[in-house]
């Protein structure tokens, strides 16, 4: 595989942030498991692109605004505010990783059981306008 040893604990390591970011939302906000999946996601992600990569990422000029979003709510779910922390952390989410989601959803498609509920008449439509994915009208 391409990744090297520490790119695929990153891997992890941001797999488990969401996870735990997932799993402090269906648990009505608990603020242990969302600070815990913001921790676990940002050094993840710092293992997988870099420090040089991440810190140039975040600190991009078109990115600020959803950089002091994600920030932002970070802080404020460690201050106690899970609720309010999150909402703002999302939409700092959406901000900066809202480009991957093209990418994402190409790459779902691809895979087996996924790729054709994906590609259904029914479902291709509204997950394509969500994913920012343009498509000719013919």
């Amino acid at each position: 595989m391409w990744l090297t040893d520490i790119q695929k604990i990153g891997v992890g390591l941001t797999t488990a942030g969401c996870f735990f970011l997932l799993l402090g939302v269906v648990t009505l906000f608990d603020t242990a498991l969302l600070a815990f999946g913001n921790i676990l996601f940002l050094a993840g992600l710092v293992l997988v692109i870099g420090h040089q990569r991440t810190l140039y990422f975040f600190a991009r000029r078109q990115k600020i605004r959803g950089t002091i979003c994600f920030l932002l709510g970070i802080v404020l779910i460690l201050c106690r505010r899970p609720i309010t922390g999150f909402i703002i952390e999302f939409c700092g989410i959406m901000a900066l990783f809202g480009d991957f989601f093209s990418v994402i959803v190409s790459f779902l498609r691809s895979l087996p059981f996924i790729g054709p509920v994906l590609s259904s008449p029914y479902i291709a439509p509204t997950i394509d306008r969500l994913a920012g994915i343009r498509v000719l009208p013919i």
